[in-house]
């Protein structure tokens, strides 16, 4: 089977989170992907996946839709958690949410949180403040998506907050998540270096958009798939038949 370059973008925000502008609106996700060239997008609100539904209904395929969780740990690191289908991704949301602490959110401090429709309809608001650490360890959310058939990819890694080597202080090289993912602000240089400290793992660049201007092919990754599909994309991330992840800085 023959193997082409499909633009990814695996972290993607939308109004939900309240660190994403209400300009996230559902519309103009779909239409800036769309103009930006980029074939499969991941929606991955803070702790919730609430506007996935609307973004997979309105994109109807293009860009492909992965359905996402950027969960925040019990360490306040961030784990973009990554499903093929809808209904996977709401059962986790649900296991979550056990341990999702009750604190409300502020919208004069924090910001909205707002769940749409595919017509940017307000359906309601989330009440529950979502930027804030679920009773979860990140090894137990690593292993909970690894036993559900997902993907698990330690979010911008290289970050002095919400990272696991700024929480922790020494990330592993083995450490099983499928993927590791760099901030889209590296510079090619400090790119490398990770890729050198980590010469085995698979690393991803994703735009971690909080409002529709990054929403770019400069802030996502290069994958060669048969197809834009969530098997695809994990084989890619495993190097498995040729798939691949280009080095996003190359």
């Amino acid at each position: 089977m023959d193997l082409r370059p499909y633009w990814v973008d695996l972290h993607v925000h939308t109004a939900l989170s309240p660190c994403g502008e209400l300009e996230m609106g559902i519309p103009e996700i779909v239409s800036h992907a769309r103009e930006a060239g980029i074939d499969i997008i991941a929606v991955c609100d803070h702790n919730i996946a609430d506007n996935v539904p609307a973004v997979m209904e309105l994109a109807a395929g293009n860009p492909c839709v992965v359905p996402g969780i950027e969960v925040q740990t019990a360490e306040d690191i961030h784990v973009v958690t990554l499903f093929e289908r809808l209904e996977e991704v709401q059962s986790f949301q649900e296991w979550l949410w056990l341990k999702m602490p009750s604190t409300l959110n502020d919208p004069d401090i924090f910001g909205y949180q707002v769940v749409l429709d595919a017509e940017n309809n307000i359906v309601r608001q989330e009440d529950v403040l979502l930027i804030q650490s679920v009773g979860y360890s990140v090894d137990e959310v690593v292993a909970e998506v690894r036993g559900r058939g997902g993907l698990s990819i330690l979010a911008h890694i290289d970050r002095p907050a919400y990272s696991f080597p700024s929480m922790l202080g020494y990330l592993p090289p083995d450490y099983p998540a499928d993927a590791f993912e760099l901030s889209r602000r590296l510079s090619s240089g400090e790119a490398e270096k990770w890729r050198e400290q980590y010469p085995e793992r698979t690393f991803v660049r994703s735009s971690d958009s909080h409002s529709p201007e990054g929403l770019s092919k400069r802030n996502c990754s290069r994958m060669y798939l048969a197809e834009p599909t969530f098997a695809e994309i994990r084989r890619a991330l495993h190097g498995e038949g040729g798939r691949r992840v280009s080095w996003p800085w190359g």
